[in-house]
């Protein structure tokens, strides 16, 4: 039987355990505007200021005397927010470890137990400042996984095939905020992220861009809670729902734009490098006659619903003006010709719902570019073609598109202060520039490129069904990941913000879904000029991206930069 070492002992070794083999912690503001580049994937370093090495924070230990029955785990659980440690599982382990490399987890009565990594006071991080060209490569987790023991996992793993930054949920699409924030419109909540700054520290340890994810005007929780705040039915007065759902606020609603405002404020001063809108738009399906908004109070009613069709939404409004023609790659639009592309293409009501069919298993949605729902019906080909319809009276009075860039423009000016990115998601088919998705969305590309420094078009390739006449668009990544790219490189030319596209990882939709569907994506996005990525999967299972990561390492160190700019950072 092995000896128990003295008390004396056993503390001077967990003093250098914690300070030696748990993560250091540092509460100095970083001095770089880079990343470090991953050593296990050096094909061409690109010279630039490096992170300061974190230096270790005073940790201390404490010993407790335990209850008779009580187990290492339930004591980790209950000490977790006072260590270094991200998880209970690895504090679980590391008190085992100190105490003796035990085995057993029952606790006798009176008996002392060391806890490691106390720390002296709570960690506080600082954001990384980086320029908003910093290509990144992200994976998105859920909150719930990125506060998980198995998300550490992934982020370890992510990091080590060449991987340089996480999304990570604040607030889904459901309304659930996953950190602990307090306003007066949210109550009492389910918190996964429990400590912000220190998973922001981990993510900064790892040489990582900690990118937080804030699903804007859909929000399922705020409008149950507080229907008030919802779109509102014209027919009866009550909360609109979309397809029978109530999930959308009203996005003109001063309330709901100061809630997401004052989350995305919060949550930038607990260190993270960017802040990404998601939903940052109107409700795109449902009875859009039906759906009555605040700012519409004074307009004649006439002017306020926009036609599903498109066609009292014809004429061009002077700011969001068709491509003539995206960059040669073998498909064109022409804007003022009866082209069998644009003929063919349905409104984006329809393209959304019928690339959204219900999700496999397992999954709430394969894509965020677009809302679930049923196929719907193909539109008579004089209504898809918006080229073709009448030009019919313009709207008057402000529209969603205004509503949509007054609303961003208050959140820049309040957050960029602070040193945070700003990237908006937006609808892959937005690069189209059809009148009527912007009538539904108010996502006016022109518009948002101004109050943002990136935008993250959702060019998953299983989402453009019913698209250039294309029957399984999810099997042809190149074409509409090209086309896409193209389109949207075009129409913000001259603004200065980066296109960052948001890429398929899941095999919704396609038979082809393997490493190489991966690579296709990455390459043709680099090539049209997008600068980085971003991997989505629902259910966060990466391990298509996980196998080509170091296949287009292994090309980019014979052919410079045919995957990525230089190395990895």
């Amino acid at each position: 039987m092995t000896p128990e070492p003295s008390l004396v002992n056993t503390l001077s070794l967990a003093f250098l355990l914690v300070v030696s083999a748990s993560p250091a912690h540092t509460t100095g503001t970083p001095k770089a505007a880079q990343l470090n580049p991953v050593r296990a994937f050096v094909s061409d370093p690109v010279s630039s200021a490096s992170i300061p090495s974190p230096q270790p924070v005073a940790a201390r230990t404490e010993i407790y005397t335990a209850k008779r029955g009580e187990a290492i785990p339930t004591i980790a659980h209950r000490y977790l927010g006072k260590t270094s440690y991200l998880t209970s599982a690895e504090l679980a382990e590391a008190i085992r470890h100190i105490n003796g490399d035990r085995t057993a987890n029952i606790l006798k009565a009176n008996e002392n137990i060391i806890i490691p990594g106390i720390l002296a006071a709570p960690i506080t991080e600082k954001t990384v400042q980086v320029a908003k060209d910093f290509e990144v490569r992200a994976i998105y987790l859920t909150g719930f996984m990125a506060g998980s023991e198995r998300g550490i996992r992934v982020i370890k793993h992510w990091r080590e095939v060449g991987g340089n930054a996480v999304v990570f949920d604040i607030k889904d699409s459901d309304g659930a905020v996953t950190i602990a924030f307090e306003h007066p419109l949210l109550g009492r909540h389910n918190v996964y992220v429990h400590d912000v700054p220190k998973f922001v520290h981990f993510l900064h340890q790892q040489n990582m861009h900690a990118i937080a994810r804030i699903a804007i005007f859909r929000d399922e929780r705020l409008v149950v809670n507080h229907p008030e705040l919802a779109v509102l039915s014209r027919k009866n007065r009550t909360a609109w729902r979309e397809n029978g759902k109530l999930v959308w606020t009203d996005p003109s609603n001063p309330q709901v734009q100061d809630y997401n405002i004052a989350l995305a404020k919060h949550v930038a001063h607990l260190g993270v490098d960017e802040i990404q809108f998601d939903y940052v738009r109107f409700p795109a399906e449902g009875d859009q006659k039906d759906a009555a908004f605040g700012f519409q109070k004074d307009q004649p009613e006439t002017a306020q619903a926009p036609d599903a069709s498109g066609d009292n939404n014809s004429c061009d409004d002077g700011r969001l003006a068709r491509p003539a023609k995206a960059e040669p790659r073998g498909t064109t639009t022409i804007a003022d010709s009866k082209s069998a592309a644009t003929t063919t293409n349905p409104p984006l009501n329809e393209t959304a719902s019928s690339a959204s069919a219900p999700a496999p298993k397992g999954q709430k949605n394969a894509g965020h570019g677009a809302n679930r729902g049923t196929v719907a019906k193909s539109a008579p080909e004089s209504r898809r073609d918006d080229t073709n319809a009448a030009c019919t009276l313009k709207p008057r009075g402000p529209q969603r598109s205004d509503v949509i860039a007054e609303f961003l423009k208050k959140a820049y000016s309040e957050l960029h202060p602070t040193g945070v990115l700003l990237s908006l998601d937006v609808f892959g088919v937005m690069a189209w520039q059809r009148q009527v998705d912007l009538s539904h969305t108010g996502q006016d590309i022109v518009q948002m490129a101004r109050y943002c420094d990136v935008l993250s078009p959702m060019i998953y390739p299983s989402h453009f069904f019913g698209m250039d006449g294309i029957v399984h668009p999810g099997d042809e990544p190149a074409r509409f990941i090209g086309e896409s790219m193209d389109r949207f490189e075009l129409i913000t030319k001259g603004s200065g913000v980066v296109i960052r596209p948001w890429l398929q990882a899941f095999r919704w939709r396609t038979k082809t879904y393997s490493p190489e569907y991966i690579k296709i994506q990455v390459e043709t996005a680099k090539q049209k000029g997008g600068i980085g990525f971003l991997f989505w999967n629902a259910a966060n299972d990466y391990s298509k991206p996980f196998m080509a990561m170091p296949e287009m390492e292994a090309a980019n160190a014979k052919e410079k930069d045919s995957f990525f700019r230089g190395a990895p950072k």
